[in-house]
Protein backbone atom coordinates (compact mmCIF):
# COMPACT_ATOMS: atom_id res chain seq x y z
CA UNK A 1 0.00 0.00 0.00
CA UNK A 2 1.31 3.43 -0.77
CA UNK A 3 1.05 7.47 -0.95
CA UNK A 4 2.33 9.83 -1.93
CA UNK A 5 3.88 13.53 -1.55
CA UNK A 6 4.70 12.73 2.23
CA UNK A 7 7.27 11.31 4.03
CA UNK A 8 6.32 7.64 5.00
CA UNK A 9 5.57 7.36 8.88
CA UNK A 10 8.11 6.44 11.17
CA UNK A 11 6.48 4.88 13.64
CA UNK A 12 5.57 1.50 11.54
CA UNK A 13 5.99 -0.03 14.98
CA UNK A 14 2.60 1.73 15.67
CA UNK A 15 0.99 -0.61 12.67
CA UNK A 16 2.25 -3.39 13.69
CA UNK A 17 0.79 -3.03 17.16
CA UNK A 18 -2.37 -3.05 15.14
CA UNK A 19 -2.09 -5.87 12.93
CA UNK A 20 -1.28 -8.06 15.96
CA UNK A 21 -4.23 -6.81 17.79
CA UNK A 22 -6.88 -6.84 14.74
CA UNK A 23 -6.02 -10.81 14.52
CA UNK A 24 -30.28 6.58 9.49
CA UNK A 25 -28.51 8.34 6.31
CA UNK A 26 -26.04 10.84 8.62
CA UNK A 27 -23.38 12.17 6.67
CA UNK A 28 -25.12 12.26 3.40
CA UNK A 29 -23.96 15.56 0.72
CA UNK A 30 -26.27 14.84 -2.47
CA UNK A 31 -26.35 16.50 -5.55
CA UNK A 32 -29.43 18.26 -6.99
CA UNK A 33 -31.76 16.68 -8.83
CA UNK A 34 -26.58 -4.74 -8.27
CA UNK A 35 -26.98 -7.06 -5.37
CA UNK A 36 -25.42 -6.96 -2.06
CA UNK A 37 -22.00 -7.47 -1.83
CA UNK A 38 -22.53 -9.37 1.35
CA UNK A 39 -18.95 -8.88 3.31
CA UNK A 40 -18.83 -11.79 5.88
CA UNK A 41 -18.56 -10.04 9.43
CA UNK A 42 -15.57 -9.98 12.15
CA UNK A 43 -15.80 -9.51 15.29
CA UNK A 44 -12.41 -7.69 16.17
CA UNK A 45 -13.57 -3.94 15.78
CA UNK A 46 -13.54 -1.68 18.91
CA UNK A 47 -14.68 0.99 19.84
CA UNK A 48 -12.67 4.62 20.35
CA UNK A 49 -13.83 4.41 23.82
CA UNK A 50 -14.33 0.92 25.25
CA UNK A 51 -17.34 -0.49 25.26
CA UNK A 52 -18.53 -4.27 23.17
CA UNK A 53 -16.58 -5.31 20.39
CA UNK A 54 -18.09 -4.08 17.24
CA UNK A 55 -18.34 -6.65 13.78
CA UNK A 56 -16.78 -5.12 10.84
CA UNK A 57 -16.72 -6.36 7.73
CA UNK A 58 -14.13 -8.27 5.65
CA UNK A 59 -13.05 -7.26 1.89
CA UNK A 60 -13.11 -9.69 -0.73
CA UNK A 61 -10.93 -12.37 -1.20
CA UNK A 62 -9.81 -10.93 -5.20
CA UNK A 63 -7.20 -8.37 -5.90
CA UNK A 64 -8.62 -5.77 -5.47
CA UNK A 65 -7.30 -1.94 -5.80
CA UNK A 66 -8.89 1.66 -4.71
CA UNK A 67 -7.09 4.56 -5.59
CA UNK A 68 -7.90 7.55 -3.56
CA UNK A 69 -6.49 11.37 -2.83
CA UNK A 70 -6.79 14.65 -1.03
CA UNK A 71 -5.77 15.90 2.38
CA UNK A 72 -1.96 16.19 3.18
CA UNK A 73 -3.29 16.69 6.76
CA UNK A 74 -4.16 13.23 7.61
CA UNK A 75 -1.51 11.18 5.19
CA UNK A 76 0.56 9.92 7.95
CA UNK A 77 -1.79 8.73 10.13
CA UNK A 78 -3.17 7.09 6.73
CA UNK A 79 0.06 5.29 5.34
CA UNK A 80 -0.35 4.03 8.93
CA UNK A 81 -3.27 2.24 8.65
CA UNK A 82 -2.59 0.92 5.06
CA UNK A 83 0.54 -0.66 6.14
CA UNK A 84 -1.51 -2.51 9.06
CA UNK A 85 -4.35 -2.79 6.80
CA UNK A 86 -2.28 -4.49 4.16
CA UNK A 87 -0.67 -6.46 6.19
CA UNK A 88 -4.17 -8.10 7.38
CA UNK A 89 -5.34 -8.60 3.77
CA UNK A 90 -2.43 -8.80 1.10
CA UNK A 91 -4.78 -8.88 -1.79
CA UNK A 92 -6.12 -4.98 -1.24
CA UNK A 93 -3.54 -2.36 -2.21
CA UNK A 94 -4.85 1.05 -1.26
CA UNK A 95 -3.16 4.20 -2.84
CA UNK A 96 -3.54 7.48 -2.38
CA UNK A 97 -2.37 10.74 -3.62
CA UNK A 98 -1.52 13.34 -0.63
CA UNK A 99 -2.37 16.75 -3.05
CA UNK A 100 -4.63 18.40 -0.70
CA UNK A 101 -7.86 18.68 0.17
CA UNK A 102 -9.35 20.80 -2.62
CA UNK A 103 -7.63 18.55 -5.22
CA UNK A 104 -9.59 15.33 -3.24
CA UNK A 105 -12.70 17.39 -3.58
CA UNK A 106 -12.18 17.96 -7.05
CA UNK A 107 -10.90 14.16 -7.73
CA UNK A 108 -14.03 12.86 -5.98
CA UNK A 109 -16.47 15.00 -7.92
CA UNK A 110 -14.78 14.02 -11.44
CA UNK A 111 -15.15 10.54 -10.13
CA UNK A 112 -11.60 10.08 -11.08
CA UNK A 113 -10.81 8.01 -7.66
CA UNK A 114 -12.45 5.80 -5.68
CA UNK A 115 -12.53 7.56 -2.41
CA UNK A 116 -11.92 11.68 -1.81
CA UNK A 117 -9.98 12.98 1.58
CA UNK A 118 -10.51 16.62 2.91
CA UNK A 119 -9.84 18.31 6.17
CA UNK A 120 -12.55 20.76 5.15
CA UNK A 121 -16.39 20.04 4.54
CA UNK A 122 -17.46 19.84 0.96
CA UNK A 123 -19.51 23.37 0.49
CA UNK A 124 -22.48 23.98 -0.83
CA UNK A 125 -21.34 25.00 -4.03
CA UNK A 126 -19.24 21.60 -4.39
CA UNK A 127 -22.39 19.72 -3.49
CA UNK A 128 -23.84 21.30 -6.33
CA UNK A 129 -21.22 20.45 -8.58
CA UNK A 130 -21.53 16.42 -8.14
CA UNK A 131 -22.91 14.63 -11.01
CA UNK A 132 -26.60 14.71 -10.82
CA UNK A 133 -28.35 12.29 -8.56
CA UNK A 134 -25.08 11.14 -6.28
CA UNK A 135 -24.85 11.39 -3.05
CA UNK A 136 -21.27 12.18 -1.41
CA UNK A 137 -20.44 10.90 2.71
CA UNK A 138 -18.38 12.46 4.74
CA UNK A 139 -16.97 10.43 7.24
CA UNK A 140 -14.57 11.70 10.20
CA UNK A 141 -11.63 9.59 10.45
CA UNK A 142 -9.58 12.11 12.82
CA UNK A 143 -8.52 15.13 14.53
CA UNK A 144 -5.51 16.98 14.05
CA UNK A 145 -4.19 20.44 15.51
CA UNK A 146 -3.15 22.86 13.41
CA UNK A 147 0.01 24.63 14.63
CA UNK A 148 2.36 27.87 14.30
CA UNK A 149 6.11 26.85 13.47
CA UNK A 150 8.79 28.90 13.78
CA UNK A 151 12.37 29.04 13.02
CA UNK A 152 14.39 31.39 15.67
CA UNK A 153 17.89 29.91 17.12
CA UNK A 154 17.85 29.95 20.17
CA UNK A 155 14.06 30.59 20.52
CA UNK A 156 13.33 27.02 22.34
CA UNK A 157 9.91 28.25 23.62
CA UNK A 158 7.41 31.32 22.22
CA UNK A 159 4.02 32.63 23.02
CA UNK A 160 1.91 33.83 20.73
CA UNK A 161 -1.73 35.42 21.44
CA UNK A 162 -4.07 35.55 18.49
CA UNK A 163 -3.70 39.32 17.72
CA UNK A 164 -0.01 38.37 17.20
CA UNK A 165 -0.63 35.23 15.05
CA UNK A 166 -3.12 37.63 13.10
CA UNK A 167 -0.75 40.88 12.29
CA UNK A 168 2.56 38.22 11.58
CA UNK A 169 -0.02 36.60 8.95
CA UNK A 170 -1.64 40.09 7.64
CA UNK A 171 2.49 41.47 7.58
CA UNK A 172 1.97 44.35 10.36
CA UNK A 173 4.17 42.93 12.16
CA UNK A 174 7.33 42.35 9.94
CA UNK A 175 10.26 41.76 13.09
CA UNK A 176 10.77 39.28 15.64
CA UNK A 177 11.29 41.48 18.29
CA UNK A 178 8.35 43.01 18.05
CA UNK A 179 7.13 44.97 20.82
CA UNK A 180 3.77 42.85 20.76
CA UNK A 181 5.41 39.31 20.73
CA UNK A 182 8.19 40.84 23.62
CA UNK A 183 4.67 41.54 25.99
CA UNK A 184 4.05 37.82 25.71
CA UNK A 185 7.64 36.53 26.19
CA UNK A 186 9.07 37.83 28.98
CA UNK A 187 12.46 37.26 29.63
CA UNK A 188 13.34 35.61 26.21
CA UNK A 189 15.59 37.26 24.08
CA UNK A 190 13.89 37.72 20.49
CA UNK A 191 16.44 38.06 17.06
CA UNK A 192 15.61 41.47 15.47
CA UNK A 193 15.39 39.60 12.33
CA UNK A 194 12.79 39.67 9.94
CA UNK A 195 9.51 37.67 9.78
CA UNK A 196 9.20 35.24 6.71
CA UNK A 197 5.74 33.81 6.31
CA UNK A 198 5.24 30.64 4.64
CA UNK A 199 1.50 29.62 4.13
CA UNK A 200 0.31 26.93 1.29
CA UNK A 201 0.14 27.76 -2.44
CA UNK A 202 -2.40 24.16 -2.76
CA UNK A 203 -6.01 24.05 -2.08
CA UNK A 204 -5.97 22.63 1.93
CA UNK A 205 -7.87 22.02 4.42
CA UNK A 206 -5.20 22.90 6.85
CA UNK A 207 -5.96 26.34 5.58
CA UNK A 208 -9.27 26.55 6.16
CA UNK A 209 -9.02 25.85 9.90
CA UNK A 210 -6.16 28.14 9.71
CA UNK A 211 -7.44 30.84 8.31
CA UNK A 212 -10.68 30.12 10.14
CA UNK A 213 -9.52 30.89 13.82
CA UNK A 214 -7.49 34.05 11.86
CA UNK A 215 -10.74 34.63 10.97
CA UNK A 216 -12.78 34.49 14.17
CA UNK A 217 -9.89 36.18 16.29
CA UNK A 218 -9.27 39.60 13.79
CA UNK A 219 -11.76 41.74 12.49
CA UNK A 220 -9.10 42.58 10.09
CA UNK A 221 -7.96 39.30 8.89
CA UNK A 222 -12.17 38.74 8.49
CA UNK A 223 -12.65 41.68 6.24
CA UNK A 224 -9.43 42.19 4.12
CA UNK A 225 -9.02 38.06 3.76
CA UNK A 226 -11.05 35.66 4.77
CA UNK A 227 -11.53 32.34 4.92
CA UNK A 228 -11.23 29.10 3.18
CA UNK A 229 -9.00 25.74 1.38
CA UNK A 230 -7.23 28.63 -0.49
CA UNK A 231 -7.02 32.68 0.10
CA UNK A 232 -5.24 35.72 -0.89
CA UNK A 233 -2.13 35.58 1.30
CA UNK A 234 -1.04 39.04 2.40
CA UNK A 235 2.64 38.85 2.85
CA UNK A 236 4.89 35.78 2.52
CA UNK A 237 6.05 32.54 -0.08
CA UNK A 238 3.83 29.96 -0.62
CA UNK A 239 4.50 25.96 -0.50
CA UNK A 240 2.78 22.79 -1.51
CA UNK A 241 1.19 20.55 1.30
CA UNK A 242 2.09 20.43 4.89
CA UNK A 243 5.62 18.90 3.95
CA UNK A 244 6.23 21.79 1.65
CA UNK A 245 5.45 24.34 4.57
CA UNK A 246 7.42 22.29 6.97
CA UNK A 247 10.31 22.15 4.92
CA UNK A 248 9.87 26.30 4.00
CA UNK A 249 10.60 27.10 7.73
CA UNK A 250 13.41 24.55 8.40
CA UNK A 251 15.32 26.14 5.22
CA UNK A 252 14.51 29.64 5.93
CA UNK A 253 15.95 31.72 9.22
CA UNK A 254 13.45 33.97 10.72
CA UNK A 255 10.10 32.02 9.20
CA UNK A 256 7.18 31.06 10.40
CA UNK A 257 4.11 28.62 9.34
CA UNK A 258 1.31 26.70 10.10
CA UNK A 259 0.99 22.86 9.41
CA UNK A 260 -0.51 20.06 10.97
CA UNK A 261 1.05 19.03 14.65
CA UNK A 262 2.56 15.62 13.21
CA UNK A 263 4.22 17.39 10.47
CA UNK A 264 6.06 19.84 13.05
CA UNK A 265 6.64 16.34 15.66
CA UNK A 266 8.06 14.35 12.80
CA UNK A 267 10.85 17.18 11.45
CA UNK A 268 11.35 18.44 15.27
CA UNK A 269 10.17 22.13 14.36
CA UNK A 270 9.45 24.22 17.66
CA UNK A 271 5.81 24.61 18.03
CA UNK A 272 4.69 28.34 19.66
CA UNK A 273 2.44 27.92 22.59
CA UNK A 274 -1.50 29.79 21.43
CA UNK A 275 -2.95 31.57 23.83
CA UNK A 276 -6.74 29.79 24.27
CA UNK A 277 -10.20 30.87 25.11
CA UNK A 278 -9.48 30.54 28.63
CA UNK A 279 -6.46 32.83 28.69
CA UNK A 280 -3.97 30.31 29.01
CA UNK A 281 -0.76 30.04 26.42
CA UNK A 282 -1.22 25.79 25.30
CA UNK A 283 1.21 23.94 23.57
CA UNK A 284 -0.69 21.72 21.15
CA UNK A 285 -1.38 17.85 22.44
CA UNK A 286 -3.70 15.39 21.12
CA UNK A 287 -4.95 15.89 25.20
CA UNK A 288 -5.43 19.51 23.63
CA UNK A 289 -7.75 18.74 20.89
CA UNK A 290 -9.67 15.72 22.35
CA UNK A 291 -10.42 18.32 24.70
CA UNK A 292 -12.02 20.66 22.13
CA UNK A 293 -13.65 17.90 20.43
CA UNK A 294 -15.57 16.43 23.51
CA UNK A 295 -16.84 20.15 24.34
CA UNK A 296 -18.31 20.38 20.42
CA UNK A 297 -19.66 16.74 20.28
CA UNK A 298 -22.91 17.45 21.43
CA UNK A 299 -23.57 19.86 18.23
CA UNK A 300 -21.98 17.85 15.44
CA UNK A 301 -23.81 18.10 12.75
CA UNK A 302 -26.18 15.53 11.37
CA UNK A 303 -24.30 15.58 7.72
CA UNK A 304 -21.16 15.20 9.25
CA UNK A 305 -19.63 18.64 8.38
CA UNK A 306 -18.14 20.03 11.25
CA UNK A 307 -16.58 23.45 10.65
CA UNK A 308 -12.75 23.61 12.60
CA UNK A 309 -13.61 24.00 16.18
CA UNK A 310 -11.88 27.27 17.27
CA UNK A 311 -11.03 28.56 20.69
CA UNK A 312 -13.68 25.79 22.28
CA UNK A 313 -13.40 26.45 26.41
CA UNK A 314 -11.79 24.90 28.96
CA UNK A 315 -7.95 25.53 30.35
CA UNK A 316 -6.38 23.23 28.52
CA UNK A 317 -8.23 23.25 25.02
CA UNK A 318 -6.31 23.86 22.19
CA UNK A 319 -7.85 26.72 20.10
CA UNK A 320 -7.08 25.09 16.37
CA UNK A 321 -8.81 22.20 15.93
CA UNK A 322 -10.08 20.18 12.79
CA UNK A 323 -11.64 17.12 11.33
CA UNK A 324 -10.38 15.00 9.02
CA UNK A 325 -12.70 12.93 6.16
CA UNK A 326 -13.18 10.74 3.74
CA UNK A 327 -15.64 11.73 1.30
CA UNK A 328 -16.87 8.47 -0.65
CA UNK A 329 -19.79 8.03 -3.05
CA UNK A 330 -23.40 6.50 -0.64
CA UNK A 331 -24.12 4.46 -3.88
CA UNK A 332 -20.97 2.35 -5.43
CA UNK A 333 -20.68 1.65 -8.98
CA UNK A 334 -18.12 -1.85 -8.49
CA UNK A 335 -19.35 -3.92 -5.60
CA UNK A 336 -16.14 -5.68 -5.21
CA UNK A 337 -14.40 -2.09 -4.48
CA UNK A 338 -16.97 -1.30 -2.50
CA UNK A 339 -16.55 -4.26 0.18
CA UNK A 340 -13.12 -3.28 -0.11
CA UNK A 341 -13.12 0.28 0.89
CA UNK A 342 -16.27 -0.20 3.58
CA UNK A 343 -14.18 -2.95 5.45
CA UNK A 344 -11.06 -0.48 5.17
CA UNK A 345 -12.98 1.86 6.44
CA UNK A 346 -15.07 0.44 9.44
CA UNK A 347 -11.80 -1.15 10.24
CA UNK A 348 -9.83 2.30 10.33
CA UNK A 349 -12.92 3.67 12.84
CA UNK A 350 -12.57 1.14 15.08
CA UNK A 351 -8.79 -0.80 15.56
CA UNK A 352 -7.43 2.14 13.39
CA UNK A 353 -8.13 4.59 16.14
CA UNK A 354 -5.61 2.99 18.39
CA UNK A 355 -2.78 4.36 16.01
CA UNK A 356 -3.65 7.94 16.20
CA UNK A 357 -2.55 9.53 19.39
CA UNK A 358 1.43 8.07 18.42
CA UNK A 359 0.84 10.18 15.27
CA UNK A 360 -0.16 13.13 16.80
CA UNK A 361 -3.86 13.30 16.42
CA UNK A 362 -6.77 12.41 18.22
CA UNK A 363 -9.59 9.59 17.93
CA UNK A 364 -12.77 10.56 17.16
CA UNK A 365 -15.00 11.09 20.33
CA UNK A 366 -16.89 8.15 20.94
CA UNK A 367 -20.50 9.79 20.10
CA UNK A 368 -18.90 10.97 16.87
CA UNK A 369 -17.03 7.38 16.09
CA UNK A 370 -21.34 5.91 16.05
CA UNK A 371 -22.36 8.13 13.62
CA UNK A 372 -19.54 7.88 11.32
CA UNK A 373 -20.41 4.04 11.94
CA UNK A 374 -23.94 4.49 10.83
CA UNK A 375 -23.19 7.05 8.11
CA UNK A 376 -20.85 3.72 6.89
CA UNK A 377 -23.71 1.74 7.19
CA UNK A 378 -25.75 3.70 4.65
CA UNK A 379 -23.35 2.59 1.76
CA UNK A 380 -24.80 1.13 -1.23
CA UNK A 381 -23.80 -1.16 -4.38
CA UNK A 382 -26.78 -1.15 -7.13
CA UNK A 383 -29.17 0.31 -4.44
CA UNK A 384 -28.85 -2.37 -1.59
CA UNK A 385 -26.71 -1.74 1.30
CA UNK A 386 -22.82 -3.37 1.54
CA UNK A 387 -22.85 -3.39 5.43
CA UNK A 388 -26.56 -3.88 6.56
Amino acid sequence: MSISRTSRVTGLSLAAALLAAACSTGGATTAPSAAPAGPIDSPTGSPASGGAAIAVPTPPSAAITLQGAGATFPAPLYQSWFDAYGGLYPNLKIDYQAVGSGAGIKAITQQTVDFGASDAPMKDADIAALPSGTTVLHIPTALGAVVVIYNLAGVATLNLDAQNVADIFLGTITNWNDPKIAANNPGVTLPDKPVLVVHRSDGSGTTNAFTSYLSAVSTDWSTKVGKGTDVKWPTGIGAKGNDGVAGGVQQNDGAVGYVELNYATQAKIPAANLKNADGAFVAASTAGVTAAANAAAASFPADNRQAPIINGPGADTYPIASYTYLLVFQDQKDAAKAQALVAFIAWALTDGQAAEEGLGYAPLPAAVQQKALATLHTVTTGGSPVWP
